[in-house]
């Protein structure tokens, strides 16, 4: 008997008894996936264990595949939602309309159950799922979707109004295509792929932009009385829901008069026209955030900070800063749109200056914004003081400004670095003029490696901070980051030895950027890795990095479903996914663990997920992703935590991996103090000793472990904990990418290389314990 014969046993058989462990959906196949769909919405089938455990496996299975339909199915799918509506109150209108979409052979007639499914719904005090509805509506001919349109049109104002009658006359097909958009409510988000579709459909893409249009009017009107004030009445909730979806649309087309609009409608939202702390519409204002969160422009983000600076409720701009940084997360994703950064009035050079009174304000961007002052031509140490009493207005809008380029700088790394990943080209005369000749950008462009097609097929690699001349080529030319993967190792080294001796420090790690190749023990496992399986983390700190680095994952912890999860991250534009699986492991103290299990990857093959043989991953996708993972072992690992003092199996992990064998990360690490510890003022007393840099001082030598930072003391290996300070010893360093475990390391070298001048008395103690 086959899988799907079995399961769909389960479905029907009260008598069945359940197979153990979970079913390898792989062996159904999509037609049988279908099937088994209907079978579990069927409201006959037993409440068994089986049952559940059947219905599980096929709702996983339909989250990774698209089910298709035979005709019978497609009909069978149709007939049990009535059912199921009518013995449950509510089901879900896109199956039937998923079935039909992907159905195998000519379209059964549905007209009957839709025409029973619109009535079902139609009797409901709440209209859930208006696009599906509409759809569904349609198929039951022209008398059902017009009372479908006249229910869905009553007491919802103009704004929604107008979309049921956009919707009304669009095509079966485009109505279709737009439920894939349907929300139950403004905080659900649907698929990527979903709003895709519903931006293709240019009737719609209109009606957003009258949509947002009107709601703009009606915020004008508010402001001048020519509407009466009411707090948090400006918009109803289906309002919200529409004009948020409506935006979305045109974030998504990047529609050119969306900038002017923001300037009208967020202050509109956001700011009483009388001198209340009340809002027009906080629930409008935060749609709008959510929006942002899912397609960001730097426009909108901006507009975004600029009325967080003004909203006089004390509560929002607290919730608009949680918020804002999904913004900036989502917007350095989107690197189609990230890298368009405004002038801001800064002239070639990154300067700006602005006079006040007999002073001058100076904003110059180089890796940050700073303000300084000035008399005369000459520098001031901090803000003149008839400044402050005659100019405090603009005092605040350039240490606004200033905190705003930094902001802007921030994203712009973030999607440079996204680029590298994703193997981003440009046109040359666009980056020549809007990257490395914008006057914010160019600081952190010209200390990036850029690789440019100077013939089919021929990439030269330029650094513009020491190319004083770049290549003449056509403006069409394509232009990238230059990533190591693509390089042999001579180069790479180069690289390094340039960056090193320039003393150019990258926005990001890219030269210095570790390398992930497939390895024999990965061919072996075929379709999984488990390199970095088997580490116990600090599980709040890796699950902050996942949000940080752009992974998605559940929450783990100790309920029910809570014991594993697999953090994931979408890559190549949307072509791979990769797959972190962990599980939590335990508590320590206060403190969460979670242990590390294996890596894998998914292909995206006719708009379902498939999972992949390592061999067929690019070996960009594969090197990137697996550089994050390593990232988050790396530092959550309990083996790089001083402090860990707990027995048992996690000591055992914190003794064999805080010393242990070297990760990418720490190669690159001990690659790096190669080239610097030459130039040190301790050069004398420091010795790289293989997973070691070994440091010598008055009272005892020293190894410092190159991935966890843990120290031993010779000549008995005793372990020296010191815990991290802010300032370690060291003196600012110059360092070619930004490192904290680098800085870590180098600190505590500083300080052991003078060891009899430590003061600490927690640190002597240990020192002179093993030194008598």
């Amino acid at each position: 008997m086959t899988l799907a014969a079995r399961l769909m046993r389960a479905l029907t058989d009260p008598d069945c008894a359940p197979d153990h462990g979970r079913p390898d959906m792989t062996q159904v196949s999509d037609e049988e996936l279908g099937s088994l769909l209907v079978a579990v919405h069927d409201v006959n089938a037993p409440a068994t264990h089986a049952m559940r455990t059947a219905r599980l496996a096929v709702e996983e299975s339909v989250g990774e595949r698209q089910p298709r339909y035979t005709p019978d199915a497609c009909r069978r799918m149709f007939e049990v939602l009535v059912a199921e509506c009518e013995e449950r109150g509510g089901t879900d209108l896109t199956l039937g309309l998923g079935a039909l979409e992907h159905c195998t052979g000519p379209r059964p007639d549905v007209s009957g159950p839709a025409r029973a499914l619109v009535g079902l719904w139609l009797e409901k005090d709440t209209v859930r799922q208006p696009y599906a509805l509409l759809a569904i509506a349609g198929l039951a001919g022209d008398g059902t979707l017009r009372a479908a349109v006249k229910r869905l049109s009553e007491d919802v104002g103009p704004i929604v109004a107008d979309e049921i009658a956009v919707l009304a006359r669009l095509s079966p097909a485009e109505r279709a295509l737009l439920s894939g958009i349907d929300r139950d409510s403004r905080f659900d988000s649907p698929l990527a792929h979903a709003w895709h579709r519903a931006a293709g459909i240019p009737a719609y893409a209109a009606f957003a932009r009258r949509a947002l249009e009107a709601a703009a009017d009606r915020t004008d009107a508010i402001r001048a009385g020519e509407i009466p004030y009411r707090a948090d009445k400006a918009f109803g909730d289906r309002e919200v829901t529409t004009l948020g979806q409506a935006l979305r649309v045109a974030l998504l087309r990047d529609e050119p008069w969306l900038p002017e609009l923001f300037e009208r409608l967020l202050p509109g939202v956001a700011l009483a026209p009388t001198a209340a702390k009340t809002l027009p519409s906080q629930a409008l204002l935060y749609e709008v955030v959510r929006a942002a969160q899912t397609f960001p422009t730097p426009e909108l983000a901006t507009a975004i900070r600029t009325v967080r600076r003004t909203v006089r409720h004390t509560g929002v701009p607290k919730q608009l800063d949680k918020m804002l940084k999904k913004v900036d997360a989502a917007l350095a994703e989107r690197t189609d749109v990230a890298l368009r950064l405004p002038r801001l009035d800064f002239d070639d050079e990154g300067v700006l200056r602005r006079t006040a009174g007999d002073h001058r304000a100076v904003v110059t961007v180089t890796e940050s914004a700073t303000l300084t002052w000035e008399k005369d031509g000459r520098p001031l140490r901090g803000v003149p003081a008839a400044v402050r009493r005659d100019h405090a207005a603009l005092v605040k809008e350039l240490r606004d400004l200033v905190k705003r380029v930094d902001a802007q700088l921030a994203t712009l790394v973030r999607a440079l670095e996204g680029g590298l990943a994703l193997g981003t080209t440009h046109p040359y005369g666009w980056w020549r003029a809007e990257l490395a000749g914008h006057p914010l950008a160019r600081t952190l462009v010209r200390r990036l490696i850029w690789e440019i097609e100077v013939a089919p097929g021929e990439w030269r690699a330029v650094l513009p901070e020491t190319d004083e001349n770049l290549p003449h080529a056509p403006d069409d030319t394509p232009v990238r980051l230059w990533h190591p993967l693509r390089s042999d190792p001579e180069t790479v080294r180069a690289w390094r030895d340039l960056l090193t001796e320039r003393r150019i420090r990258q926005p990001f790690k890219q030269a210095f950027r570790e390398i992930y190749r497939l390895t024999p023990a990965e061919e072996q496992t075929r379709v999984h890795s488990h390199r970095f399986a088997a580490h116990l983390v600090h599980y709040r700190r890796m699950f902050a990095l996942f949000r940080a680095r752009g992974w998605k994952s559940g929450r783990l912890g100790p309920w029910d479903g809570g014991d594993g999860d697999a953090a994931e991250r979408i890559l190549a534009a949307g072509e791979w996914r990769a797959r972190f699986h962990h599980t939590w492991a335990d508590w320590a103290g206060d403190d969460e663990l979670a242990s590390t299990d294996r890596v894998c990857f998914d292909h995206r093959v006719d708009g379902t997920w498939r999972e992949a043989p390592l061999r067929d991953v690019p070996p960009l996708v594969f090197s990137e992703a697996m550089r994050d993972v390593d990232l988050f072992v790396g530092v959550t690992s309990i083996a790089a935590d001083p402090d860990w003092t707990d027995g048992g199996p996690g000591r055992a992990y914190w003794e064999r991996t805080g010393f242990g064998e070297l990760n990418e990360s720490a190669v690159a690490r001990r690659d790096v103090l190669e080239r610097l510890l030459p130039r040190l003022r301790i050069a004398d007393r420091c010795t790289l000793d293989g997973r070691f840099l070994l440091v010598r001082g008055d009272l005892r030598t020293y190894r410092i472990h190159l991935f966890s930072a843990n120290v031993l003391m010779e000549p008995d290996n005793s372990y020296l904990c010191i815990v991290p300070a802010r300032r370690q010893g060291a003196p600012e360093l110059y360092l070619p990418f930004e490192d904290d475990r680098l800085s870590l390391i180098l600190s505590k070298a500083f300080l052991l290389a003078a060891d009899a001048d430590i003061t600490d008395e927690s640190i002597l103690r240990q020192i002179e314990r093993g030194a008598r």
